[in-house]
């Protein structure tokens, strides 16, 4: 599967088959989120992988309820070890690094036929409990990950002309 198809493909998925994800395919995954770029090549983060049930089922009240995090085989929370840094554009390097390295992630995962959903609904504070992470660590972003037990239709999305702008905003 190239790019564009894994692009076209990729849903967010909910529902998930109780198989285990081989060590060949988690590592190809994590992999792609090692080799992402980050600014300035600092790569300022850690990427907790969590493939205990006792502990996915702690994250499920952390994450709003959402029931499917306790049911994914693997879930990775993406966290940055430095969060104080702003690129001159004004942005914090942490936030832009780790949703690029989560990205990779996310079409790794589909060119290997896994499902993945992005977290964003969850408490960082108790996440940061169930997992041990220290107090300054931010936690950009979770994904649960496994073999999808559906086929989601695909979300409406906008046309191209209603989201591109040529030479300026006006």
């Amino acid at each position: 599967m190239d790019v564009s198809k894994a692009i076209e493909v990729r849903r967010s998925i909910r529902k998930y088959k109780d198989t285990v994800v081989e060590d060949d395919k988690l590592n190809k995954i994590l992999e792609s989120a090692r080799i992402s770029p980050s600014a300035a090549n600092r790569q300022e983060w850690k990427f907790v992988v969590v493939k205990d049930k006792d502990t996915r089922i702690k994250l499920v009240d952390a994450c709003m309820g959402q029931k499917f995090v306790g049911e994914a085989p693997v879930l990775i929370a993406a966290c940055s070890t430095e969060s104080e840094r702003i690129m001159p554009c004004g942005q914090y390097a942490y936030t832009v690094d780790l949703s690029i390295a989560l990205s990779f992630m996310i079409l790794q995962a589909t060119e290997l036929d896994l499902g993945t959903c992005w977290l964003g609904a969850y408490d960082e504070k108790l996440v940061r409990n169930v997992l041990k992470i220290p107090e300054n660590i931010k936690i950009v972003g979770m994904i649960t990950l496994g073999y999808p037990d559906e086929d989601p239709d695909a979300r409406p999305r906008k046309t191209i002309e209603e989201i591109i702008l040529k030479d300026s905003w006006e």
